[in-house]
């Protein structure tokens, strides 16, 4: 029997010529990542084995991005103790305020993932890095601090889902769009430890942000990873960001999945997710009564691309955000507010009466700019919406698309793009 993508990019790893869904592995990292909160548990961790070294200074990325800027106290102490490691064992990859970024928006960008990699990351969206041809997954803290000191980990070799891909996308129809209708599909638990593995003739009518976007979420559904084939897009968004050199590996055509799933691209609607799991998904159109809001965030490791930018820019201007509702952007990374910044979108955005944050986590996991109050409800293009997971156990989230989410800044109530253009 044959491999599946994940499969062959793991035995390569692993310096083995095969693996079978379920194996245990150890495997070469290419990239080991922390962010603010989870770095100084590793760092910790890392001192308690009495390690004094790490096995490469070039592969290990810090990101001071969930409660950077500083909220508070403990959130600059937690930066410092990141800041002083990475300063004593000269750490490249070091990103701090002013040259910092949502970490899954900001490594694609700094070219420091490509196709054929292995990476982990103590923050459990490290499966972002799929959509580019590599094998990324979150771990814990501790599995971080090894990685630091050894750049390896272990693995438990993934069975797979394959999602084959139909048709294209309608207008205002995104990445988005598509991630939520997969897991209202088959649920929070339904691809629990697998591969997602996206293929199809529709992949070409995603974009490479549509597909970091896809594979982001894959954890929301249970999956260990996602993973996108590496095509023509791929390539060019990776030769225009560093060129790091690449490794594509495709599956075998007797590759043995547990399920195929097919999606239809053309039939999905705008989609939101109601409260208080991300497999509670509705389309725009189905909502019977309105549906009004207090707040809306568009941004996140999900949604902070300039493509997303771009999105919110075309239904805001001209437009006014909607009285008593807070519509709050944050660009991913600097290079996005700065490209945002030049295509005039941030003019846009504050001429609509939103407000416009340096790039940070920030209100994804309730850390601040745009915590909720009691009985509060906002739409987010972020990726989770548990109970509490904004601010008060009595808010409620709703996730979407970018679209979605400024058509409902407009309008005071979850809207689609349509309602206002």
């Amino acid at each position: 029997m044959g491999m599946t993508m994940t499969q062959k990019i793991l035995a390569a790893a692993a310096g083995l010529p095969e693996v079978k869904a379920g194996q245990l592995i150890i495997a070469d990292l290419s990239l080991v990542l922390g962010n603010d909160i989870t770095s100084p548990v590793a760092i910790a961790e890392y001192s308690k084995f009495g390690y004094d070294t790490v096995f490469d200074r070039d592969k290990i990325a810090m990101v001071m991005d969930h409660f950077a800027p500083n909220k508070d106290i403990k959130a600059a102490e937690q930066c410092r103790m990141c800041r002083d490691f990475c300063g004593k064992k000269q750490i490249t990859n070091f990103f701090d305020v002013g040259k910092m970024g949502i970490e899954h928006a900001l490594l694609p960008e700094q070219g420091l993932v490509t196709a054929g990699d292995v990476v982990i990351g103590a923050d459990s969206h490290t499966c972002t890095y799929g959509a580019l041809g590599a094998f990324s997954t979150g771990v814990g803290s501790t599995d971080m601090a090894v990685g630091m000191a050894t750049g390896k980990a272990w693995f438990k070799v993934p069975a797979a889902i394959k999602f084959e891909l139909k048709g294209k996308p309608s207008k205002w129809v995104s990445g988005k769009d598509v991630i939520l209708h997969i897991i209202g599909k088959i649920g929070v638990d339904g691809a629990l430890y697998k591969s997602m593995e996206f293929t199809g003739e529709g992949v070409k009518y995603l974009s490479v942000s549509d597909r970091l976007c896809i594979t982001n979420m894959a954890i929301e559904a249970g999956g260990k990873n996602g993973i996108f084939p590496v095509d023509d897009l791929t390539v060019e968004y990776l030769k225009a960001h560093g060129n790091k050199p690449y490794k594509v590996f495709e599956a075998d055509a007797d590759a043995e999945y547990e399920q195929v799933i097919e999606i239809d691209l053309g039939a999905i609607k705008p989609t939101v997710s109601f409260p208080h799991l991300p497999e509670n998904t509705h389309t725009v159109a189905s909502i019977k009564e309105p549906i009004k809001i207090d707040q809306v965030v568009i941004g996140s490791c999900t949604n902070g691309r300039i493509e997303d930018m771009a999105a919110a820019a075309e239904i805001l201007a001209g437009r006014q955000v909607a009285k008593g509702v807070r519509c709050i952007i944050i660009p991913a990374t600097q290079a996005v507010y700065l490209e945002a910044l030049e295509k005039g979108y941030l003019k846009t955005f504050v001429e609509a009466g939103a407000v416009v944050s340096t790039p940070t986590c920030g209100p994804c996991l309730g850390g601040h700019m745009g915590i909720l109050a009691e009985g509060e409800r906002a739409v987010s293009t972020t990726n989770r919406n548990f109970v509490g997971r904004m601010g008060h156990v009595k808010s409620e989230v709703y996730l979407a698309s970018p679209a979605v989410a400024a058509a409902s800044a407009v309008t005071g109530k979850i809207s689609e793009p349509a309602e206002v253009m």
